[in-house]
């Protein structure tokens, strides 16, 4: 039986102020317009080895592109999708949730074999499920995770496209302390690649920022009520060379309390990165539905 999310008050329209940097259309985020057509809720994990990132690109070499070209096959006609966030190339999804409006008269199971038939085995839509009208993947998102992968020595060939290698020994406890430092509601200009304006929005509350270890592999847990262009990367990045020894946790706070990017913020590789959760109606409600496992 497929279930229906209930509806919002009110519909979106127009620029949504939650959107960061860039802006969308009133069309993006309308109800369904197309009669019997409903909204639906997808989440999907991919390895981004081999791809542009998420968002479409000339050529059609994004996650996007190759997701919207299957539902081209599946309903015979183009079908745009929104994501909760756009990924670089080279970095990965656990969990991806994206939505599209079209006509399905079948189970949400029949819609997950169609795309499984018919993806490559770098992309699995994991759940399918119709979501309430008004329901926008990106601005009704209230947080994400991130987990970023560090692999302490010589990593297995098959690992190599899933960590950033290092070969120093890292000071853990330290790296927790600069990592306490910058956890909370700040200014994130120094931690972002994105060169806009003085008076863009760069505030976020990172609301947990965490350190650990299993084995010779080391996880940087991020989650936030949102993230900045290349933000997860460069956090990286920074605790990465606190635990070499290059910069201390009190540096660290300085960098942040200065809100300049300076050479000592340095961008982490794509392939440590995994998109790991997006979170919607609060901190703890992860997306989800009726999926085909």
């Amino acid at each position: 039986m497929t279930t229906v999310e209930p509806p919002q008050s009110g519909v979106k329209t127009g620029l949504d102020p939650r959107a960061g940097h860039g802006s969308t259309s009133a069309v993006e985020t309308r109800p369904p317009a197309e009669p019997g057509a409903r909204r639906w809720r997808c989440t999907c994990a991919y390895d981004g080895t081999a791809f542009a990132g998420w968002q479409s690109q000339v050529g059609g070499t994004a996650i996007q592109d190759v997701i919207e070209a299957r539902l081209a096959q599946i309903f015979k006609r183009p079908v745009r999708i929104h994501g909760s966030g756009r990924t670089d190339a080279g970095v990965h999804a656990r969990e991806q949730v994206f939505h599209f409006d079209a006509v399905w008269r079948h189970e949400p199971a029949k819609l997950l074999m169609a795309f499984r038939t018919g993806l490559p085995p770098a992309i699995q839509v994991r759940t399918a499920r119709v979501a309430r009208p008004d329901f926008h993947a990106r601005f009704d998102a209230t947080g994400k995770r991130y987990e970023y992968h560090v692999h302490l020595g010589d990593a297995d060939p098959f690992l190599r496209p899933y960590c950033w290698t290092v070969f120093r020994p890292l000071d853990l406890a330290a790296m927790q302390r600069a990592a306490d430092g910058l956890a909370g509601r700040h200014d994130f200009r120094a931690f972002t690649a994105l060169n806009g304006p003085e008076k863009e929005d760069t505030v976020r509350e990172l609301r947990r920022l965490e350190i650990g270890r299993r084995g010779a592999r080391v996880k940087i847990t991020a989650e936030a009520d949102g993230f900045l262009y290349k933000m997860v990367r460069s956090l990286a990045g920074v605790l990465v060379a606190v635990g070499e020894g290059r910069l201390s946790p009190e540096q660290v706070r300085a960098i942040l309390e200065k809100r300049t990017r300076t050479a000592l913020v340095q961008t982490a590789p794509p392939q440590g990165l995994f998109m790991a959760k997006v979170f919607y109606g609060g901190r703890g409600r992860a997306a989800g539905g009726a999926g085909l496992e």
